[in-house]
């Protein structure tokens, strides 16, 4: 049986409800258990939840009360699992504030666990017995996805490029940040840098060296001379983003010699597929733009920063020699098929829209990740 915690949204219910159902039903917790008996690790996982907590608290008895209710929810967690030990933990997302202590504490009981998120292609999901992104399960060794797809056809073709036939651009939630048909792009020579949500855990969590988006356009700035003759670095802001970040970027553009062009208005898609190169910390627009046969660069973690298939930039001195051999950079197209096709066959699960809006998830498939979490339990 699998128990997680309600998301309170109609897709990301419904599709824990039906992974549920492939294991034989569910018990859903509208809030986290809690509990004042510590545990020897409690301190140490309520420091990391709220290190990464989406809504940091404001003020020492903002951070005291905030650590108070991480550390009775971590607690009561720990000690409900612990109960219950023949479960599966499930969350959705589960890596920031309340619901890493939710994971942590179920975890810590020796229970099995299972992330969901959204995948970066329509029809898919994660689910992941280790963590969502950076934190999944998928291998970081190169040599693994050329092994899968040796020997067999299926797995070195071009099948996975039907993950991208729907591939649209996400609507904006901003009206300075649009998704047109704009400017005439055909023949520039641009790197182009679709830029995240400042506070999303992909920031928070996965940023690596570079630390902040806010850092990566100060860097930028510096480093766009080095780029080749009739080159520019183009940037777009995220459309999701409540915060804009306008001054940073006018800025920017001052002190790059102008070699840095913001546009908010042309799509998403249309700046990918016209650039030469994708630069970003980690956003699935750098995983989408191989669908345009794009070079990518990742300065922070990601599940597919792997060395043939992007190139992953450690430190500013790197950058900057990046750029000046940007012309150059090229990627592995033998081993973008094989872990493109092993994200399509293997890892992300297909789910189906219901008539109502909601998500459920190919039965074989969940079972597949619930049997893969009970697995790794037992290594």
């Amino acid at each position: 049986m699998i128990t997680y915690l309600k998301g309170f949204s109609k897709k990301k219910d419904t599709f824990m409800s039906s992974v549920a159902a492939a294991d034989g039903g569910a018990r859903v917790l509208w809030t986290i258990p809690l509990s004042r008996r510590d545990f020897s690790e409690t301190s140490e996982r309520v420091a990391a939840a709220l290190a990464v907590a989406k809504r940091q608290p404001k003020g020492a008895m903002g951070r005291f009360f905030k650590r108070l209710l991480l550390r009775l929810q971590y607690n009561g967690s720990r000690r409900y699992f612990m109960r219950h030990p023949e479960t599966v933990a499930l969350c959705w997302n589960g890596v920031t504030g309340s619901r890493r202590v939710f994971m942590a504490g179920a975890a810590d009981a020796g229970v099995p666990t299972l992330y969901a998120e959204l995948a970066p292609f329509s029809d898919r999901m994660q689910l992941d017995h280790t963590g969502v992104n950076a934190l999944g399960s998928l291998p970081r060794d190169p040599r693994f996805y050329t092994a899968w797809a040796a020997g067999v056809a299926e797995r070195q073709g071009e099948g996975w490029r039907a993950l991208g036939e729907n591939l649209t651009s996400r609507a904006s939630r901003r009206a300075d940040v649009r998704q047109e048909n704009g400017a005439a792009l055909a023949g520039d020579k641009f790197l182009f840098v679709p830029l995240q949500v400042p506070n999303d855990s992909q920031i928070t969590l996965f940023s690596g060296w570079i630390g902040s988006v806010e850092n990566m356009i100060a860097l930028l700035a510096k480093v766009a001379p080095a780029l080749p003759e009739g080159w520019h670095i183009r940037i777009k802001e995220h459309p999701s983003a409540k915060t804009s970040l306008s001054e940073a970027l006018s800025h920017a553009v001052e002190t790059s010699g102008l070699r840095i062009v913001v546009d908010n208005d042309t799509d998403t898609f249309e700046q990918v597929r016209a650039s030469q190169t994708v630069l970003t910390i980690n956003s699935s627009v750098g995983l989408q733009a191989f669908f345009y046969d794009k070079p990518v660069i990742t300065l922070g973690e990601a599940f597919f920063a792997l060395p043939g298939l992007v190139h992953p930039v450690e430190g500013s001195d790197a950058l900057n020699d990046v750029m000046a051999h940007v012309e150059s950079l090229g990627f592995d197209p033998m081993l973008r098929a094989a872990f493109m096709n092993y994200l399509d066959v293997v890892h992300f699960p297909k789910v189906s829209k219901n008539a109502d809006g909601g998500l459920t998830i190919d039965e074989t498939a969940a079972k597949t990740c619930i049997h893969a979490a009970r697995a790794a339990i037992r290594h």
